[in-house]
């Protein structure tokens, strides 16, 4: 059974920084697509940062100098590295990887931003 798990996430001070990092289980295949995505209360779910197997990378107009997303192909993980962070990065986020024609989320993790 194909699962993606987050571990990172928690509460840090304005300007601070933060990295998720998620894994996917269960599979042997090369996974050519991960991405990040975060939900805040009341928004709907954007796309924080994707990366492709060749490590080509997009990044949200607001997360791009302060985010950096990267991935190790040998343990199918994706990180994402947030810098200089902000109360409006609150939220939860997601990692997300289509694998073998079907789309796999991970359970979210909790960045909260507040002084």
């Amino acid at each position: 059974q194909v699962q993606l798990v987050e571990s990172g996430g928690g509460s840090v001070q304005p300007g601070g920084s933060l990295r998720l990092s998620c894994t996917a289980s269960g599979t042997d295949v090369k996974i050519n697509y991960m991405a990040w995505y975060r939900q805040a209360p009341g928004k709907e779910r954007e796309l924080v940062a994707r990366i492709t197997s060749t490590e080509n990378t997009n990044y949200a107009d607001s997360m791009k100098g302060r985010f950096t997303i990267s991935r190790n192909n040998a343990k199918n993980t994706v990180y994402l590295q947030m810098d200089s962070l902000k109360p409006e990065d609150t939220a939860v986020y997601y990692c997300f990887a289509p694998i073998n024609g079907a789309w796999y989320w991970g359970q979210g993790t909790q960045v909260t931003v507040s002084s």
